[in-house]
């Protein structure tokens, strides 16, 4: 098994290469505007960092979110577009669900609770039993108008730390965005466990910023 995973439903630009029972190479940056910039040269930079072609892949793991309308699509339109091209499955894992995966290697154990920045004052939320296991969600919601007894978990996520008031134990030591890495190993121990992911459909969870402009002046017969 050799897993090409990315996700760009975060600030996160994230790839890695998964084989071999570990993380044979990753790599990641921060920039929530330049998503389909970086992606695929990230994909070049893993593949000759771990030695290994694209021929080689066997299978692909995206994040599906939630995350925003335009960062969100450019990591299932990429992975989708490799899938067909090499002919190997492509699965989806909630985003969310590789943060928790992550937050429980960095250490943070027992329910806790997972949120990411959604912008409008909101974010994007998850409440789990362990690192593996979502009990709630996911939702997008207000932070200041969560329930009381998911703000009361310790929380990880950027979400947790910017909206820090609403949270009553954001930790600064766990991770924040996406991991490729802790996408693909969450895939991997699924599927040895005989549960295959989920196919790759985005969670956008509410309707693009972008509109379609009302009452348009007709300048054409």
């Amino acid at each position: 098994m050799l897993l090409l995973a990315m996700d760009t439903a975060t600030p996160a630009v994230t790839v890695a290469l998964y084989g071999e029972g570990r993380v044979l190479a990753s790599w990641e940056q921060i920039d929530a505007r330049r998503h389909g910039e970086l992606l695929m040269p990230a994909v070049d930079r893993v593949l000759t960092s771990a030695g290994r072609k694209i021929s080689e892949v066997t299978g692909l793991v995206v994040g599906n979110g939630p995350g925003p309308y335009t960062g969100l699509r450019v990591g299932l339109v990429t992975a989708a577009t490799l899938g067909a091209a090499l002919s190997v499955p492509v699965y989806g894992l909630c985003t969310l669900d590789g943060i928790a995966y992550a937050a429980g290697q960095a250490g943070l154990s027992g329910p806790f609770v997972v949120a990411t920045d959604a912008r409008r004052k909101e974010v994007y939320w998850a409440r789990y039993t362990d690192a593996r296991t979502r009990a709630t969600g996911p939702a997008v919601d207000r932070a200041g108008e969560l329930p009381a007894e998911v703000t009361a978990l310790p929380a990880a996520g950027a979400g947790a730390l910017l909206y820090a008031d609403a949270f009553a134990d954001p930790r600064r030591d766990a991770p924040q965005h996406a991991s490729a890495g802790a996408l693909a190993a969450l895939a991997a121990e699924r599927l040895a466990a005989g549960e295959e992911p989920g196919p790759p459909h985005p969670l956008y969870l509410r309707r693009p910023d972008a509109q379609v402009p009302a009452g348009y002046k007709v300048v054409t017969p």
